[in-house]
């Protein structure tokens, strides 16, 4: 489904998954996204026609709603291959699921998932990525985009919306095959922070020095102190901050 403009796709999606039972691989796709969220409530805005917003709708029931996780590292695989080969240059995933290529932001990822029981019922994968946009408003810390990564090059976005189909199908069907732990290894190789040294901000916005050392099954973030003792937090309780350089 393709629209001019709607305030969200995901809540277009969430929708549309009240009323019916759509295929499953249905997608949303939006020119203009008029109030489109990110992680904890934050915003994506974008220009109209030059960029990629869209929701995928899924049916994961094979997934234990504890195995949330996998689906997220799945989806942000996909994109992140995706990325990394229009781009032919390395593209790592800031956690839990942004885009990140160098220092800079491309694109983000929101899962909203539905449970029943045990299991997953159904998921809407809303993803956006900055294509063709080279202005950005002042108030982002650190917005880029695969034109300004590819040094100006303009892209078809009907083309490269197939080809990250292609990619998030093959991680999907990794992911139904059972191969969390292949997921998961890929997913930490790449993984923006690994391993050096970085600021983190807490809740209660004290800061302090750690080192990625990975995720949880769960999806928590396993920071490495400079006390030598591995801590465990979750989206809420720890942001990583950009250190200008």
């Amino acid at each position: 489904m393709e629209f001019p403009a709607l305030p969200s796709t995901n809540l277009f999606a969430l929708e549309l998954l009240s009323k019916s039972k759509p295929t499953e691989g249905t997608v949303i796709s939006v020119s203009y996204q008029t109030d489109g969220r990110g992680q904890i409530g934050s915003k994506w805005l974008g220009e109209p026609g030059k960029n990629i917003a869209l929701s995928v709708i899924l049916y994961p029931f094979f997934l234990k709603a504890v195995q949330q996780f996998s689906l997220s590292q799945a989806i942000a695989l996909g994109v992140r291959d995706w990325a990394q080969a229009i781009l032919e240059k390395p593209v790592h995933l800031k956690w839990p699921n942004d885009l990140y290529i160098g220092d800079r932001k491309a694109g983000g990822i929101l899962i909203q998932n539905s449970i029943m029981g045990a299991s997953l019922q159904s998921s809407v994968v809303g993803i956006g990525v900055n294509v063709n946009q080279d202005s950005f408003d002042q108030t982002l810390p650190n917005p880029t985009s695969l034109k300004i990564e590819a040094g100006g090059r303009e892209f078809d976005l009907e083309m490269l919306k197939n080809l990250l189909f292609q990619h998030l199908e093959q991680r999907y069907l990794q992911l139904k095959t059972g191969l969390f732990d292949t997921l998961a290894a890929d997913y930490r190789d790449c993984l923006y922070g690994l391993g050096n040294s970085k600021l983190f901000q807490r809740q209660d916005d004290t800061t302090f020095r750690g080192v990625i050392t990975g995720t949880t099954p769960s999806g928590l973030l396993c920071i490495l102190g400079e006390d030598g003792k591995e801590a465990t937090f979750d989206l809420k309780a720890v942001r990583l901050v950009l250190e200008s350089r």
